[in-house]
Formats: C-alpha cells, sequence, structure tokens
C-alpha cells in the first residue's frame, strides 16, 4: 500500500488543537485501500459529551457508528477532534446524534452508515437516538450495536 494516500492529511501525526465547535471542525477523509470489498467499519465513543442548548448542564452519551465503505475512510483522529468539538456545543440529543451521521454521509458517501446515540439519563430519562441511510446492505457482516438499554450503562 503507497503512503501516497495520507500525504494530503492535515492532522494525522501533526501536533493540533482541539475544535471549538462542530462547524469549526475539520473531518478528513483517505482512500479506502479494500475498495471493492463489502466491510463494516465501527467507532465507538463511550464518552461522547455535548452541553444542553438552554440549561448548559452537560450531556452524556455512548455513541456507535457503523458504516459500509465506498471510495473513502474516514481519518479517525480528525473524527475524534470532531466529536471532541461537541464539548462546548449546545444541542439536543436528536441534533448531536443525526447531524454527526449527515456530516460523515456527506464526507464519505458510504454505502451504508447507522449511528445509535445512547443518551445518559436527564430528569430520569435516557435517550436513544438512532439514524441510518437505509437497510443494512446484504454481504456485509454488521453485528448489533449490543449497547443496553439504560441501566447503569457503561
Amino acid at each position: 500500500m503507497s503512503d501516497e494516500i495520507y500525504s494530503g492529511l492535515q492532522q494525522l501525526g501533526q501536533p493540533t488543537t482541539y475544535p471549538h465547535n462542530p462547524e469549526e471542525a475539520q473531518l478528513e477523509r483517505v482512500p479506502n485501500p479494500q475498495k471493492g470489498t463489502r466491510y463494516n467499519v465501527r467507532f465507538t465513543a463511550p464518552e461522547f459529551t455535548s452541553l444542553c442548548p438552554l440549561t448548559g448542564q452537560p450531556d452524556f452519551a455512548h455513541l456507535m457508528i457503523d458504516y459500509v465503505p465506498g471510495d473513502w475512510l474516514v481519518e479517525s483522529k480528525s473524527l475524534k477532534l470532531y466529536l471532541f468539538s461537541f464539548r462546548n456545543h449546545g444541542a439536543f440529543h436528536e441534533d448531536c446524534t443525526v447531524s454527526i451521521g449527515k456530516r460523515l454521509v456527506d464526507l464519505l458517501n458510504p454505502e451504508w452508515l447507522r449511528i445509535g446515540g445512547y443518551w445518559y439519563p436527564r430528569g430520569g430519562i435516557p435517550i436513544d437516538v438512532f439514524w441510518a441511510t437505509g437497510a443494512k446492505p446484504a454481504g456485509a457482516w454488521i453485528p448489533d450495536q449490543d449497547v443496553p438499554s439504560y441501566r447503569g450503562r457503561g
């Protein structure tokens, strides 16, 4: 595999500062070296945080992102920095979860993507948000997300 596919990256292997908000965060992609092979990529972010847009109080979630790549893969350091950028961002659970999924779809144009946002309770009610681009594609092993219903999630 040629290192040329990594040559245009701005963040990997470089000192970086944390973006202050999702709009400022730079998501990067690299060519899929296994293009033509149907497989699933999973990212798990068990310590995702954002802020309530009305109270400013912190919200916590366990995010799971699955995608079947086409031509592109998301560069993982840029994804980490993007997710971190929500730490001081005020948005409701539904908006955070679906916005992350849509931004990845816009960047990658994957064959398929789903995101599960398993939010920890506030006011005694956990909120789980699920979004996908369509039905799971045939021929790719896509395990269940297996994040349990709230009972001390972790």
